[in-house]
């Protein structure tokens, strides 16, 4: 039987490690990728759930960039049990999104919404947002709930179904 220098055996094992810390799985038989790495569900955008990696701060717009920032909903206080991701003002394919740079919101529901609604329902768009805040049933300032610098960028990504 053949032996492969260990030279050979370390670097197929680090490009291995290297390829599984970036979440790509390989085929045993062939070390090659099985398929793209697998985002998990982050946000909604437009009602549909999107992945995100990474995540760097910006500078605060001004008059001149504003425009050019989309508004991320974080929504505090959901009491559905499906859960609540953030939403996004615009997300990929529409020509409104501005490729993942963000101006976070804190959005709450009101008492009123509690009351009325009992379990609010998940919101997956920015239509469904203002359509809420309309009725008086969220308040919206602009800040991040955690107090986290609210200007970052970090691109919306396929949700790959499994």
């Amino acid at each position: 039987m053949r032996r492969l220098p260990l030279s050979m055996v370390a670097a197929i094992l680090a490009v291995a490690i290297g390829l599984a810390a970036c979440g790509t799985q390989l085929d045993d038989a062939t070390l090659q990728p099985q398929s793209a790495p697998a985002f998990m569900p982050r946000i909604y955008a437009d009602g549909e759930v999107w992945g995100t990696k990474g995540n760097s701060t910006l500078p605060a717009p001004n008059d001149s960039n504003e425009q050019s920032f989309d508004k991320l909903f974080k929504i505090t206080n959901s009491n559905n049990p499906a859960g609540q991701l953030p939403v996004s003002e615009a997300g990929p394919g529409n020509p409104l999104y501005n490729g993942g740079r963000w101006s976070a919101y804190t959005v709450q529901w009101t008492p009123a919404a509690f009351a009325e609604l009992g379990t609010v329902p998940v919101l997956t768009s920015y239509d469904d947002v203002m359509q809420q805040q309309a009725l008086g049933h969220l308040t919206i300032t602009q800040g991040d709930p955690s107090g986290a610098y609210p200007y970052f960028q970090c691109p919306l990504l396929p949700v790959k179904q499994r």
